[in-house]
């Protein structure tokens, strides 16, 4: 039922062969028709396993002739089901489940529940294939029924995991991987290490439909190291192609290339000629990706070759769907869809509704790119309803999505927002009961839908719905982490209700793929306002330009979202112009023009009145205190600056805390590291994972002792600072500040634990701990600190997701912490430390809140003023004196003083 090669070299096969033949030979002299018969059959069988499929029919045909010439029932039912396997893998579903009845008939008429519970299961894998996935559970159910009557326990985990595939298919990631766990317990409860090695790498797959990669490839190493252990290398080709499948999923194209030839070599040496067409199919889709399309079509042809060769019509309807795709990239629409025709007519013959759905969506968006809009629209509503009917939700939100963008191209914005809400509700549908990790795996794959639902309800002039709709799409998982599993997606009156608790300015950036960036700014009084900037050379395909519709101010200025993306690189580039000593750097200027320019008149004209940007995507890596305007003014001179990774987020962030306004920090409890003992780590370099020892940070443990002195409480430095000792007063500690290094990429992912939740920071080793604090160990510990500061390097970076920064930020604010600082760059040792012990200087008056403390403890170094003279400043409201000579740092470059953010609550 889970098909594949079984672990023989070519040289086996063909030895058994000519043992069979040699047996043939004899039977059929002796006129042992039985004998010859069975030979027959096993004869077919090695042809089959060679690839040999028209030959291997060819057998069977013979030997179920004698055996029901004989009235052999027995052999006649297991005859049958192998004629049926071989037109499951040419592809002849309708001809194989033929095959497959006849077949089970005869088994149940001999009472023979061992015989029907592997044709029910082989029924149930041709339907799977085609689509049919009610029917398919509906025959795997039956032959589950049967083998655990029967106690066969090897039968029951082969079809729990043929169960989790077909949930796989259907989206329905949590119950597959229910049914593969199930048969993973069982593989390993009978010490069946083939099937154990199977069941991880099926665990594998739905993980990397998750889009958990890391999780994934740990899955796909247990099973390649089991089956290289087992020999199995038919099956270890299958497991490398999967880990290539999923380095290409991480960009990782060459890395990818280099699992696929690894794979295609074993294959070739087995003379699986039929795996070796699907890996050359898959090295075509990365080629496909690096934008090599004529190298891409000769693997797609060498891989049309071979199938045609082996009649495989399955695997010839995707390969010409993909040889479509790519002259779909190319701009040969005609050609494109002429070979969409093909695939179809030999979908459409097989019976494959599956692969039918697909083309037609295909066909459909030719269409589209061509202006052929009602025909379009025709093969769209034809995919959406074979995809509603054979249950698979993942495509039917997919084809109302298209639906759409089509409506968007018309202009019939109303029609679009009505299409792309059900999109929306039924991609929602998918999320109930997945975890963390994979609930911002999938958001991230259905982030188009909210966006093009954006576009279309902008173009109507309700950019508020708009709002309520980006913020739909943000944070999901972070919400259920801070609230419950089923907290409500905010209304536009809560997103107001918000502002005005909060006291705070929101401003939230959407990005519209490459046409424009979407911003709304939501007022302390609750009033919103819109603002859109068009990008310069957007290509947009033929969709319709929202921003003609929009009243209001609309901003014209820089190239495309990749354009800014780079500018967003170069303004976090700051150590890279350090020695310029040049403060003004133009990238800052162009990203303040883009990002605040178009609503610099919406901000509070109070420098102390808080401002929460509400990022996405690069944008959470803007620095924004150090965004400049025309006349040279940073930005945090002028407003009081806040992130959050979405608007309830921050709600939810600062109803943690209520209206403490001015409460003195608590340090009763206060956790205060520096400068630990460091650990050995494994690094990142050009020659691969390197070990390296941490260096040693003067700076931080100068930090952590002014702070002790400071407040007058207990330090911990050096080899005090061990993981074990932070992990143990972690949960009771009222303030929470780790002077160290922080690592954003490091270790070896299958032993360091961070798996999807990446970033660390070091302290000492010992007492069983390898002296790495991870995001994952942090979101085990309850918190109840009021501030936690990670004052190291890339503290705030982390996997930038829809749902924000996967990395150590989040871990905190989930943990229970309503305000965390971190860092965008790798910190200076020296400036961190003054920044710091200024920052909880201006705190302990009592009169800043944290946000507003660490605005003056920037600027205080911007200016060049100690603690005292910023003070005197702020509380005379007199404008700041500069001074020349930057006596505690060496330059007033912004690398220096705007590396931290606060994320959360600022009070």
């Amino acid at each position: 039922m889970q098909r594949g090669l079984e672990q023989y070299q070519i040289s086996q096969f063909q030895a058994a062969l000519r043992s069979w033949q040699q047996a043939l030979t004899i039977y059929r002299a002796i006129g042992d028709h039985t004998g010859e018969a069975l030979t027959l059959n096993n004869i077919g069988l090695v042809n089959r396993l060679l690839g040999n499929y028209p030959v291997a029919l060819e057998y069977h045909l013979q030997a179920l002739l004698i055996a029901r010439n004989l009235g052999d029932r027995a052999t006649e039912a297991a005859i049958l089901g192998n004629i049926g396997v071989v037109n499951d893998l040419l592809g002849n579903y309708p001809v194989a489940l033929d095959y497959y009845q006849q077949s089970l008939l005869i088994a149940r008429n001999l009472g023979d529940r061992t015989t029907e519970a592997a044709i029910l299961g082989n029924i149930g894998v041709v339907n799977d294939l085609l689509g049919n996935y009610p029917v398919a559970l509906d025959y795997y159910q039956q032959a589950l029924l049967i083998a655990r009557n029967l106690g066969d326990r090897t039968t029951e985990a082969a079809i729990l995991g043929n169960i989790g595939v077909v949930n796989e298919a259907l989206g329905k990631y949590p119950i597959a991987l229910e049914y593969h766990a199930q048969s993973l317990l069982i593989t390993r409860a009978i010490d069946n290490r083939a099937a154990e090695a199977q069941t991880l790498n099926n665990i594998g797959q739905v993980n990397h439909l998750l889009g958990n990669y890391s999780v994934a490839l740990e899955y796909f190493e247990q099973s390649l190291l089991m089956k290289r252990d087992l020999g199995d290398r038919a099956t270890e080709a299958g497991t490398l192609t999967n880990i290539g499948i999923v380095n290409e999923s991480l960009g990782r194209y060459r890395v990818a290339l280099e699992y696929f030839e690894q794979s295609l070599l074993i294959t070739r040496d087995l003379g699986d000629r039929t795996s070796a067409t699907l890996i050359l199919n898959n090295i075509g889709n990365v080629i496909q990706r690096l934008g090599n399309y004529p190298v891409a079509l000769e693997y797609y042809e060498q891989s049309l070759l071979i199938a045609r060769d082996l009649g495989d019509r399955a695997t010839e309807t995707a390969i010409l769907g993909n040889i479509g795709i790519v002259n779909g990239l190319l701009g040969r629409y005609r050609v494109a869809l002429e070979y969409f025709e093909q695939s179809l007519l030999i979908a459409r013959d097989l019976g494959n509704r599956a692969s039918e759905a697909h083309t037609l969506n295909s066909i459909g968006e030719v269409n589209r790119l061509l202006g052929n809009y009602p025909v379009a629209l025709e093969y769209y509503e034809q995919s959406l309803l074979m995809n509603r009917d054979l249950g698979n939700r993942a495509s039917e939100a997919a084809a109302l999505n298209n639906q759409g963008v089509l409506l968007n191209d018309l202009t019939k914005f109303a029609e679009a927002a009505s299409v792309l809400k059900r999109s929306i509700q039924v991609y929602e549908s998918l999320r109930d009961e997945l975890s963390d990790s994979q609930l911002i795996a999938i958001a991230d794959t259905q982030r188009r839908a909210y966006l093009n639902l954006e576009q279309a309800l902008v173009a109507q002039n309700q950019a508020d719905a708009a709002l309520a709709i980006t913020e739909r799409s943000r944070g999901r998982a972070f919400v259920s982490q801070l609230a419950s599993p089923v907290a409500q997606i905010p209304t536009v009156e809560q997103i107001q209700q918000i502002a005005r608790d909060t006291k705070t300015t929101l401003v939230t950036y959407s990005l519209f793929f490459d046409q424009a960036l979407y911003i709304w700014v939501v007022q302390p009084s609750g009033d919103i306002e819109f603002r859109s900037v068009e990008f310069e050379g957007a290509t947009d395909g033929g969709t319709a330009n929202p921003i003609a519709s929009i009243d209001g101010p609309v901003y014209r200025t820089i190239r495309p979202n990749s354009a800014l993306t780079t500018l967003v690189t170069d303004s976090r580039s700051l150590s890279g112009v350090e020695a310029s000593r040049n403060p003004n750097t133009p990238h800052l200027q162009e990203l303040h023009e883009v990002l605040i320019d178009p609503i610099a008149d919406l901000l509070p004209s109070n420098p102390n009145a808080q401002v929460a940007f509400i990022p996405q995507g690069e944008l959470f890596l803007v620095p924004f205190a150090a965004l400049q305007d025309d006349n040279g003014t940073y930005l945090i001179e002028k407003h009081t600056i806040l992130t959050a990774p979405s608007i309830q987020v921050f709600g939810l962030a600062s109803d943690s805390v209520g209206s403490q306004g001015l409460a003195p920090l608590t340090t009763d409890n206060a956790l205060v590291v520096g400068n630990p003992t460091m650990p050995t780590v494994w690094l990142p370099t050009d020659d691969g994972l390197a070990e390296t020892q941490l260096s040693y940070l003067s700076g931080a443990e100068t930090e952590a002792n002014a702070i002790g002195e400071f407040f007058d409480i207990l330090v911990l430095i050096g080899e005090q600072a061990t993981e074990a000792r932070i992990k143990q007063e972690l949960p009771n500690a009222s303030l929470i500040h780790l002077a160290t290094h922080g690592l954003l990429e490091y270790g070896i992912p299958e032993s360091s634990g961070v798996l999807d939740l990446p970033s660390a920071v070091a302290l000492a080793p010992g007492d069983g701990e390898d002296g790495l604090l991870t995001s994952a160990e942090i979101l085990q510990i309850e918190l109840q600190a009021e501030l936690a500061i990670l004052s190291a390097c890339d503290t705030g970076r982390g996997r930038i997701t829809g749902d924000g920064v996967v990395g150590l930020s989040r871990a905190l604010i989930t943990a229970g912490v309503p305000s965390v600082m971190v860092s965008l760059w790798a910190v200076n040792d020296h400036s961190t430390s003054i920044l710091m012990q200024r920052f909880y200087q201006f705190l302990a008056t009592g009169e800043f809140t944290k946000a507003e403390a660490l605005r003056q403890a920037q600027l205080s170094l911007f200016y060049n003023e100690d603690v005292a003279t910023r003070l005197e400043a702020v509380r005379a409201g007199a404008a700041p004196q500069y001074r020349e000579g930057f006596e505690p740092v060496g330059d007033r470059h912004p690398y220096h003083w705007t590396p931290f953010v606060l994320i959360g609550n600022g009070q």
